[in-house]
């Protein structure tokens, strides 16, 4: 492969669905430790996958509907993340001791559903790239 000639966008992509991959396996293993007790627990875990292969085949095979469907997967991921924010951080309020520094560092990590809707900012980044 001739990476050389590989554009910004392209880069992007590839990049955001790696890192989609690596969030799986860190919101699988975070949410299993607490036996998804939530159903809403389910949305990163299933969801990230989807958003890895997809990224990784529109990386591969340029095509308008695979741009479409990355499209609406990356603000899908933004506002899940957003709402596992809020999900996390009530988490953290309803522990012994409410919003404690202790139950901050110990409880929900507030800031991984962030990272996630971050990650899917980027790659809605790298699909609006040539628009700008």
């Amino acid at each position: 492969m001739n990476w050389s000639m590989w554009s910004i966008e392209r880069v992007l992509i590839l990049f955001v669905s790696l890192a989609f991959l690596m969030m799986s396996i860190q919101v699988t293993m975070f949410h299993y430790r607490q036996n998804f007790n939530h159903k809403a627990m389910w949305v990163p875990v299933i969801s990230s996958p989807i958003f890895f292969i997809t990224g990784i085949i529109l990386t591969l095979y340029n095509a308008g509907w695979l741009h479409n469907l990355f499209l609406v997967l990356m603000w899908f991921g933004v506002v899940s993340g957003l709402i596992g924010f809020y999900f996390h951080f009530r988490g953290v309020g309803v522990r012994v001791g409410g919003w404690a520094l202790r139950n901050f560092l110990i409880g929900p990590p507030i800031t991984l559903p962030l990272m996630y809707s971050a990650l899917s900012v980027l790659g809605l980044i790298a699909i609006y790239w040539k628009a700008w």
